[in-house]
């Protein structure tokens, strides 16, 4: 699914994207935890499901690698 993925600085300042589109994969992770359903996005943005669980997928491949420590309160 990560081949849905690419990243072009000519195309939205390098971030990540959906292939074929100039939508961040930031964006859809966002409308996914703001509320929107995979339909309604699919809708909305012309995505396929596949697009939109390879936005999912690319997001937890980062987090995966991403070092956590705790916040000092």
């Amino acid at each position: 699914m990560i081949d849905r993925i690419v990243i072009d600085p000519k195309i939205c300042h390098g971030k990540p994207i959906i292939q074929g589109t100039r939508i961040p994969v930031a964006r859809v992770i966002g409308y996914l935890a703001g509320g929107m359903s995979f339909e309604d996005i699919q809708r909305d943005f012309d995505l396929s499901l596949e697009d939109i669980r390879a936005a999912l997928d690319y997001a937890a491949e980062l987090l995966s690698e991403e070092q956590h420590h705790p916040l000092l309160v």
